[in-house]
């Protein structure tokens, strides 16, 4: 059987990717914080589908704790196959308010971790010519962000290296997706300190479920990009089209409380 490694396996997408792996008889190595639930889940999952589940309670907006991951793993003789950096957290607010603290960490999630995790476990991708890399970005990736400026420009960078990887990997059996959702129902917005913008309140989003099947089923199929929901792709489409300052100031409006 394969293995999958799910950061911020704990909730949200991660925890529903975690299950649509475990359905299809795939191992699981589950990272997040937080380890009792982490080992609630790999209770539940490890019964429910007969799947083998191995826990590593730590904290990757430490970037050092993504090498402590992989000595876990090798320690353990597990092969990673596929690789899905879901882990991360967004701000809301104005820059020059925030806290430096909680933006380092951000950077450190959103990007430094998951981009030394992929050097870490891909050389044996490669050697093995096999595996699948799911990114977990945005479509906040296609687009600049006021009031979320750091978080927006963390998924820039998650987007831009995937599409890169991905190509330098057409030829070695390996794929990189990178999954964009919009607006999802989960944690996300209360931990940003979100919920009353314009962008969520009153909308009806899509489940942290039905993001995490469409990902999955996109990486599957080793697709580049994996944005779900017609309106999602109809927005990015559009905003190509749109000046530079026309995005900006609808971006800003709608992230407005």
């Amino acid at each position: 059987m394969k293995t999958a490694l799910i950061t911020g396996a704990s909730n949200g997408i991660g925890l529903e990717l975690a299950k649509q792996f475990a359905e299809n008889k795939i191992n699981l190595v589950l990272v997040a914080r937080n380890g009792i639930k982490l080992h609630e889940i790999s209770n539940e999952l490890s019964k429910t589908f007969n799947v083998k589940c191995f826990v590593i309670a730590i904290d990757l907006s430490d970037y050092n704790n993504a090498e402590e991951i992989f000595k876990i793993c090798k320690n353990e003789n597990i092969q990673i196959d596929y690789l899905i950096n879901n882990a991360g957290f967004g701000d809301y607010g104005f820059f020059y308010e925030s806290d430096w603290k909680k933006q380092l960490e951000m950077i450190n999630l959103n990007i430094t971790s998951l981009t030394y995790l992929t050097h870490l476990f891909l050389p044996d991708m490669v050697k093995n010519k096999n595996g699948r890399i799911l990114n977990v970005a945005s479509i906040a990736a296609f687009l600049p962000g006021p009031l979320m400026s750091v978080y927006y420009a963390t998924k820039a960078f998650v987007l831009s290296f995937s599409e890169a990887l991905s190509n330098e990997l057409k030829d070695k059996n390996i794929t990189v997706t990178t999954l964009c959702p919009g607006p999802t129902e989960s944690n996300f917005f209360k931990r940003a300190d979100m919920v009353d913008s314009k962008f969520v309140k009153g909308r009806k989003l899509p489940s942290s479920s039905e993001v995490a099947i469409y990902g999955y089923n996109q990486m599957m199929k080793g697709k580049r990009i994996a944005i779900p929901g017609i309106l999602n792709n109809l927005m990015i489409n559009i905003s190509r089209f749109m000046p530079r300052g026309l995005v900006l100031k609808t971006v800003r409006i709608a992230q407005s409380k």
